[in-house]
């Protein structure tokens, strides 16, 4: 879903004119899609069968670019909720190889919900002023492809 998600704001804020959020959140989308490889690597690894179920619809329009962020870093925080729940299961089960492929995803949650607050406060800074809001865009647009 999270992919989705971020695909959804990209064509959104394509739409709304901001290029640069648009190439934010597309970078993000590929990166989630990463991250939905690397879980399905792993449970394959294990000898896990991994199901494929339906993801749902994500909305597809948002307020503004601060919607789309206030929305971004609470789609996050629930994310990190459910791996720190993963990270609880897994000790629980004295999983070792679960807790160590986890801290990988627990480090990147850090990281994300650091990147959405910055832009937050940016965005919370600039206001209604148009200008700076064209500057926060240019700047989001500089963030290239995940690796």
């Amino acid at each position: 879903y999270s992919a989705y998600l971020y695909l959804a704001m990209s064509v959104d804020a394509d739409l709304k004119g901001l290029k640069g959020a648009g190439q934010w959140f597309k970078v993000q989308y590929q990166e989630e899609t990463g991250h939905a490889m690397k879980f399905m690597g792993y449970l394959l690894d294990q000898g896990a069968a991994v199901e494929l179920g339906a993801i749902a619809q994500p909305p597809r329009t948002f307020a503004s670019l601060l919607d789309m962020f206030e929305k971004t870093l609470k789609h996050e925080q629930g994310v990190t909720k459910s791996i720190n729940g993963l990270m609880d299961l897994a000790k629980s089960e004295n999983d070792h190889a679960t807790q160590i492929m986890l801290q990988w995803f627990i480090t990147e949650q850090i990281e994300e919900e650091k990147a959405d607050n910055d832009v937050l406060t940016q965005l919370r800074m600039a206001g209604s002023s148009m200008g700076t809001l064209l500057m926060i865009d240019k700047h989001l647009g500089k963030r290239g492809a995940a690796g």
